[in-house]
């Protein structure tokens, strides 16, 4: 038997590329180490902004040689370590400091609900 034209016939080193690209990339999830990323891969000054809550964490980590900024809420700065000290590596994390932010985690976010108009009697 001969291989049909223009196909190579399999190999074993051809199979193991196909199982190393199908094999999932490792997902981070922030909820699972009760976090939330704000802004990922933003500048300092937009970081700095006072409209964010007050537990947000401004972490500074390099990844691949260049060096990003993100926006994290947690209520602990462990929690924000974990999260990113995992997702890239030992060495990556560089600072984690407390943010700007003067909102009050619990009414972030939060919109008034629209006034309903009043029935006339």
């Amino acid at each position: 038997m001969t291989a049909p034209v223009g196909k190579a016939p399999a190999t074993k080193t051809d199979n193991k590329v196909t199982e190393e690209l199908k094999k999932p990339e490792k997902v981070f999830d922030p909820s699972a180490y009760s976090c939330e990323i704000i802004l990922e891969k933003t500048t300092q000054d937009k970081a700095q902004d006072k409209q964010f809550p007050t537990d947000a964490f401004i972490v500074k980590y390099v990844v691949e040689g260049k060096e990003r900024v993100d926006l994290t809420r947690s209520s602990k700065m462990v929690n924000v370590f974990d999260f990113y000290f995992d997702r890239f590596g030992k060495g990556a994390v560089q600072s984690i400091e407390f943010g700007y932010g003067s909102i009050n985690p619990s009414q972030w976010g939060y919109k008034t609900p629209p006034k309903r108009k009043k029935r006339k009697g």
